[in-house]
């Protein structure tokens, strides 16, 4: 417990370096955006010296770029990120609305993407050359190439326009618009990001599962008469799930990164068409406060990446998953 507790304290303090290195990175190339963002703020270029002056003192542009990031980072510890321009409210609220949205296909992207990844990953590696392994490594090859945005025009393509099966967008929660139509809403964009997340932990499992499979101990589990099955899914399994738990940090990062692109598809309320329309508009408190809060959720996704290290494999110790 108290290794866990000294490691957690560590990680902890490299994830405050990492979020401060990201603070200053974002707030110094988000000040060289060009443009003059009185005007941004105010919305119009049609202003009088009195009410330019009042914006650029609130804005604190009388003061030097190391006074004004000093004060964005005491106001950021204490959870104020400013005022949006485009939605004339406080960041944090409306980052409150969006979040969970991203969070929830994020995960259930996770939740749908993982299992069924290892399956096909484990078929691959066991039916090594012959039709399903190529079957299953070309498809796992291919959809890891396609862009998650020409999946999601694809579908729209065929499931709104040519079919009119689903509708094209109006993504809620089920009590808002009813289960019916959440579930239809969800179907499209949960297609788009969980195949990539199928596609990317198949290629990782068959790769670690062929590793494992040439080793001694499966060859002896063989010998002593074990089931195909027991030895696939008791031994091989369990070994083989350290590389896969690897990029289970990466991948909800890259999944945060790529609903972006399909939030603004399917016209989803989350941090990704947030960001998009932010960058669009020049809002630049809430570009920052978004760059910031997903570096927090994926540095907390890299320290539980660490920790399941240890709960599979009790062989690997806390200051080993660190390295």
């Amino acid at each position: 417990m108290r290794r866990m507790a000294m490691y957690l304290l560590k990680r902890l303090g490299q994830t405050i370096i990492v979020l401060l290195i990201v603070c200053v990175a974002t707030f110094f190339m988000v000040d060289l955006v060009p443009g003059d963002p009185v005007y941004t703020v105010a919305g119009s270029s049609d202003l009088d010296q009195a009410e330019y002056d009042a914006i650029y003192y609130q804005l604190h542009l009388d003061k030097s770029t190391g006074e004004r990031f000093l004060i964005w980072m005491r106001d950021a510890l204490h959870g104020d990120f400013g005022t949006s321009y485009s939605y004339s409210m406080p960041v944090i609220q409306v980052i409150r609305e969006r979040l969970p949205y991203t969070l929830f296909f994020s995960i259930l992207t996770l939740v749908i993407s993982v299992p069924i990844g290892v399956v096909l990953g484990i078929i691959s590696a066991v039916k090594r050359k012959t039709w399903a392994d190529t079957v299953i490594t070309l498809v796992a090859n291919t959809l890891n190439c396609l862009p998650q945005f020409w999946i999601a025009i694809v579908l729209m393509y065929f499931f709104c326009i040519k079919r009119q099966l689903l509708p094209a967008m109006g993504f809620n929660w089920p009590w808002l618009i009813g289960a019916k139509k959440f579930f239809q809403t969800l179907f499209m964009p949960m297609v788009c990001l969980a195949l990539g997340g199928i596609a990317g932990f198949t290629r990782q499992t068959r790769s670690s599962m062929l590793e494992v499979i040439r080793q001694d101990f499966i060859r002896t589990a063989f010998s002593k008469g074990l089931t195909d099955r027991k030895v696939y899914f008791k031994h091989m399994m369990r070994n083989g799930l350290i590389p896969i738990i690897t990029i289970l940090g990466s991948r909800l990062a890259y999944i945060m990164g790529g609903s972006m692109f399909v939030e603004t598809v399917f016209s989803i309320p989350g941090m990704g068409s947030l960001a998009m329309r932010c960058v669009q508009s020049k809002d630049i408190p809430t570009i920052q406060a978004v760059v910031i809060i997903t570096t927090v959720i994926s540095c907390i996704a890299y320290i539980i990446t660490d920790i399941l290290y240890v709960i599979v494999d009790p062989r690997i110790s806390l200051t080993e998953a660190k390295d």
